[in-house]
């Protein structure tokens, strides 16, 4: 059955712009991203984000890969129980700091004012989606709480248009999916999606793909033209498929999707 796949990785990015985070599982909980996704942001100049009313911004106002490829040259990593961000640069441990803290978030705003001052609107700001409690903000490309997902079939019949390796990481999802034929994702709109035992997903969108994708995830070169690749091999700039989570549960690599009809 083509409707069948399975879980082949799983990733969060804990602050926006900066390193994925692979899980070997994780909760899912209906109506939220995964947890901490995108938790935190880095600001680029006021944006006017107010903690007790939390909104959607676009991502231009951030730190992201699409305008500041020098963020994939960091190594980041982030501990959940204890909000800790830890930023390597040159192989060497540059911040280690608590999120939660109004230190740790100055430490990590000077990092950024030295590592990228050309590139900085105003002052970094360290914001935080841990805003109301059990509905974290997430500050995510787009203003509804989603997985994001992406098939690897898709991702091969990419590296044949390109002519060379595609790190799926370019496209920083968090479910990366093996089974289905390429493309075969965009014809789940609309249908959910059961993944493992009673976890259900509502497919709601297609992923417009921006020059973030440009950007080598290990090297930090802007070395490919992935959205110019994707039209003129596919007629779309489109790669991967956005879901809300239904009903919530545990997941974990090697669980199996099966999707639904239309719904």
């Amino acid at each position: 059955m083509t409707d069948l796949a399975n879980i082949d990785a799983i990733y969060r990015y804990p602050v926006k712009g900066l390193s994925p985070q692979k899980l070997p599982r994780v909760t899912l909980t209906a109506g939220l991203t995964l947890p901490a996704d995108r938790l935190y942001a880095i600001e680029n100049g006021p944006t006017g984000f107010d903690p007790a009313a939390p909104a959607y911004f676009p991502k231009t106002r951030f730190l992201m890969l699409m305008r500041n490829e020098r963020l994939a040259g960091l190594k980041t990593d982030y501990d959940e129980a204890s909000h800790t961000l830890t930023i390597v640069h040159d192989g060497r441990e540059a911040v280690r700091a608590d999120l939660r803290t109004k230190e740790g978030r100055l430490a990590v705003e000077a990092f950024f004012r030295k590592f990228m001052p050309t590139e900085l609107s105003g002052p970094p700001k360290v914001l935080s989606g841990e805003t109301t409690p059990g509905a974290p903000h997430s500050f995510s490309d787009v203003a509804r709480k989603v997985v994001s997902i992406i098939n690897l079939a898709s991702v091969a019949a990419l590296e044949t248009a390109v002519g060379q390796p595609v790190d799926p990481l370019r496209f920083r999802a968090n479910l990366y999916v093996r089974g289905w034929p390429a493309w075969h994702e965009f014809e789940q709109l609309d249908r959910e999606i059961h993944v493992g035992g009673k976890v259900r997903l509502k497919v709601v969108k297609r992923i417009v793909r921006c020059a973030a994708t440009n950007v080598d995830p290990v090297t930090a070169a802007r070395d490919l033209n992935i959205p110019k690749t994707l039209m003129q091999t596919f007629d779309h700039m489109d790669c991967g498929i956005y879901a809300e989570v239904i009903e919530g549960g545990d997941i974990a690599p090697g669980d199996t999707l099966r999707v639904n009809a239309l719904v």
